[in-house]
């Protein structure tokens, strides 16, 4: 069976053997065996391990994350599942890391011919900050049509959009202000007129016309923005965005 020194180890994986030996002290990597001349050896399942360690880690999580999530994979198939879900994540970036190399190419190619590179082109890849939230929810082809729908608009038109929707949450906060109840008229008008919003964008359900998947879709965006906290600044608040998602939601339920 092959086997690797720290050292080895560490050259193969861009750390230092410094670090390999802290996740052996901490019991987040230990080795297969250790020499009679204390060397530390690390086998196939070992180094199995450290993949999942550095990918969890890339991934943002503290070591002691990481180690509570090795401990609920014991399980092999469990395992495969999780790696599974690595697997995806590192093939959107991959694409999106496509995307952006696709990019540069267009407007190297461009400036060589003395032409102004393509304005849809030019920030491919740069700008899909939802890409991960909207491909797990709503699925890989909803995000592709609405993020070609997105850079296919020129810069003015995509500033146009943005001040839209700032004012289509802005006004939930103003609705929720004026201490109107969610279920009323004009909190139901406002929920419609979010719904269209959506609608325009390809992709969605609404712009498909399947009334089941938009309703699934206002409901899913409702406890989004009642949830994340990354939604309330734009709505005036928690209180604000839990407003408009119970709105959204009673919408929904009705049409």
């Amino acid at each position: 069976m092959m086997e690797w020194t720290v050292q080895e180890l560490a050259d193969r994986a861009g750390i230092s053997a410094r670090t390999l030996r802290h996740y052996h002290q901490i019991g987040l990597l230990v080795p297969d065996r250790i020499g009679a001349n204390g060397y530390r050896y690390y086998g196939p399942v070992a180094v199995a391990r450290l993949q999942r360690i550095l990918l969890l880690r890339d991934a943002g999580l503290a070591l002691g994350a990481i180690g509570e999530a090795l401990a609920s994979d014991a399980n092999p198939d469990e395992e495969i599942t999780a790696l599974e879900a690595h697997l995806v994540h590192l093939e959107h970036e991959r694409e999106a890391l496509e995307r952006r190399i696709a990019s540069v190419e267009h407007t190297v190619t461009m400036r060589r011919e003395g032409r102004q590179p393509r304005m849809d082109m030019v920030l491919e890849g740069f700008n899909d900050r939802y890409e991960a939230e909207v491909t797990q929810r709503w699925g890989r082809v909803v995000f592709e049509q609405s993020n070609r729908w997105w850079h296919s608009k020129n810069l003015t038109q995509q500033r146009q959009f943005q001040a839209d929707a700032e004012q289509l949450l802005a006004r939930w906060g103003e609705l929720h202000q004026s201490g109107v109840s969610p279920l009323s008229d004009q909190a139901q008008q406002h929920a419609a007129a979010h719904a269209a919003w959506f609608a325009q964008i390809p992709g969605t359900p609404g712009h498909a016309g399947d009334l089941d998947k938009t309703r699934a879709m206002l409901t899913g965006m409702a406890n989004l923005y009642a949830t994340n906290p990354d939604f309330h600044p734009a709505f005036g608040g928690a209180e604000a965005a839990g407003f408009a998602a119970q709105a959204l939601r009673h919408y929904a339920q009705s049409h």
